[in-house]
């Protein structure tokens, strides 16, 4: 079942729609809030008040829309965070991201292969690495991104482009090619 599908049965009255929501996406965007923010307790207070506040207020949400719509709720609540309390700070993703792999040398090299990739990623410039995180990794569409980003779809394409092209330098300078991804 899709998020679209769970959102529309929690309005249709289903509470544990809701509950199976925060399940499925509250690691992830804890994980995008906790890139902004470097804290993980404030990421995760935040992720409970932007579920909170879509549960509660059961916004019209578009179809295909509700991840870009949660996503961009907690980055606008991040940025209404900042404004209170803190300066601006860069978008960077965490270095020590688990693997599930069982094998303790497979483990070692995921841990490593990661901490390279994620050590290029935050040599490239915030705003690709952010279009990269949501597009790759979050799997949001160019026109969901972009929203999410306040720009435009072509944008979003640029930044994409750019942004693979600027990490697959930085990974060439590590010696990492693409058959080592």
């Amino acid at each position: 079942m899709t998020e679209d599908e769970l959102y529309r049965r929690y309005l249709a009255g289903d509470a544990s729609a809701g509950d199976q929501l925060m399940l499925r996406l509250g690691d992830a965007l804890t994980a995008y809030l906790n890139a902004f923010l470097h804290n993980a307790q404030d990421a995760e207070d935040i992720m409970l008040d932007c579920f909170t506040v879509i549960l509660v207020n059961k916004p019209s949400i578009a179809d295909g829309a509700f991840r870009a719509y949660l996503f961009k709720t907690g980055r606008n609540k991040v940025h209404r965070y900042w404004r209170l309390r803190f300066r601006r700070q860069e978008f960077s993703l965490d270095e020590s991201l688990p693997s599930g792999d069982p094998s303790p040398e497979a483990a070692i090299q995921d841990r490593e292969r990661d901490r390279l990739l994620h050590s290029c990623l935050n040599r490239i410039a915030p705003q690709y690495r952010e279009a990269l995180y949501l597009v790759v990794d979050q799997g949001l569409s160019y026109a969901q991104a972009a929203s999410l980003l306040g720009c435009k779809t072509k944008k979003v394409e640029d930044l994409l482009k750019n942004g693979r092209k600027r990490l697959r330098l930085e990974l060439a300078k590590e010696g990492i090619t693409r058959e080592d991804l």
